[in-house]
């Protein structure tokens, strides 16, 4: 894999860049592996790479049945933090945080890592309890967060409304310094390129029809490209999660919904923060490219439908307006849907499925970009081990069986 550097684009430069080479191989699949994993959206990939790289298990397949990244990576607004209430949530995601600050120089690959701040502004008295509880909860976690007042945060976002005549006004704000964005299809092509110079194979329109099943135990898919075999399979396949889980034989506790989000034209510079309003369940940022990145509460009504619809839209763009008056003359370019996978305690499911040899990277509902590496990282260990890192025990599947549920919505006030 030809490295990237200054000194690279000036020699290629040179020779009229000839000489750059495809970012990943696309070979056909082999009849076996050591580790098949299903689904190339940034968990998948990401949990192939650091197979090869830090277990050094480098026989390994991710299929695709579209393009890579072309389901939620790529379809998402692109926020990253760490700033979750419960123990366990703030290990797994301020993981990811630790992961994704070094992750440009790791994959030798720009993900335009941004940590600009995300900014989750208090409307009442309730939200003012909840997030001075969080900022508690996450200092003796040793995740960053801190309390602002209105003029604090206006002065951290100056095109912030902060008038005590809006219909919701602004009493103060949770601000984690160290969260921010990435650009969602550098994350995936980042990964991609990594694991494809450590000897992975990635194999995209290649759709998982059925899983094969020997003795009680997975022991490989069955794919519109052929009988593909592995000793340990693994799924990282978000809103679809429940379609493969039927194929192969068992229920999972995960709802699939359209989580929509749209983007205006671009403009200059206005915004350098990520800002979020509960009330609403509005959050906003400005892209690199200057449109203003836009994004909403789920659609409750299950869904696989990546489009939005107007109801949604409307209740997204009036919160956006209440916090930012002079957004009010841009256009709006346009309208998506991602599919989220729900769980009834709005935590992830890592570890293995009721199909013994299948393992299983699910349930992030809307927190799946932003733990790409933590999940990435998780999943290669128990299919490297067979065992559980200690961050990702408390998110067995085993947990809605002993009562031991992470139930960040509630303990959020929101949904994340």
């Amino acid at each position: 894999m030809k490295k990237y550097s200054v000194f690279a684009i000036v020699r290629e430069a040179m020779r009229g860049h000839k000489g750059w080479e495809p970012q990943w191989r696309s070979p056909e699949p082999k009849k076996e592996y050591d580790v098949v994993i299903v689904g190339a959206g940034g968990h998948g990939l990401a949990t192939a790479y650091y197979l090869a790289k830090e277990h050094g298990i480098t026989n390994v397949a991710v299929l695709e049945k579209g393009w890579l990244g072309g389901g939620n990576t790529g379809r998402n607004t692109t926020i990253i933090r760490s700033n979750y209430l419960y123990d366990e949530s703030a290990a797994i995601y301020n993981h990811a945080v630790k992961l994704w600050e070094g992750l440009s120089q790791e994959l030798n690959y720009n993900v335009m890592f941004s940590p600009r701040g995300v900014m989750m502004l208090a409307h009442n008295i309730n939200d003012v309890q909840v997030f001075k509880r969080h900022i508690h909860a996450n200092r003796l976690n040793g995740v960053d967060n801190e309390w602002l007042t209105p003029e604090q945060a206006k002065e951290f976002c100056p095109p912030l409304n902060i008038s005590r005549d809006a219909r919701y006004p602004i009493l103060g704000a949770a601000l984690q310094r160290r969260g921010g964005v990435a650009r969602h299809d550098a994350v995936a092509w980042g990964y991609a390129r990594a694991a494809d110079g450590l000897g992975v194979d990635i194999i995209q329109n290649c759709e998982v029809t059925e899983f094969i099943i020997e003795g009680g135990r997975c022991r490989g898919v069955r794919t519109t490209k052929g009988d593909i075999r592995a000793e340990r399979p693994g799924m990282a396949v978000a809103g679809h999660s429940s379609v493969l889980a039927e194929k192969a034989g068992f229920r999972l506790p995960i709802t699939s919904y359209a989580l929509q989000a749209c983007v205006s034209e671009p403009v200059k510079p206005a915004l350098d923060c990520v800002v979020l309003s509960p009330a609403t369940g509005t959050y906003v940022s400005q892209s690199d490219k200057g449109e203003m990145v836009i994004g909403g509460g789920l659609d409750r009504i299950p869904s696989y439908a990546q489009r939005g619809n107007l109801p949604v839209l409307e209740t997204v763009i009036s919160g956006l307006l209440e916090m930012f008056p002079s957004f009010r003359q841009l256009k709006l370019m346009r309208q998506w849907a991602g599919i989220v996978d729900v769980v009834p305690d709005s935590s992830p499911i890592i570890g293995e499925s009721p199909l013994p040899g299948l393992f299983l990277n699910c349930g992030w509902g809307t927190g799946g970009f932003k733990a790409i590496p933590a999940g990435g990282t998780l999943l290669a260990h128990l299919l490297a081990t067979g065992r559980h890192h200690d961050i990702s025990r408390p998110f067995d599947l085993d947990r809605f069986v002993r009562g031991r549920l992470i139930d960040e919505a509630i303990g959020s006030g929101i949904a994340h």
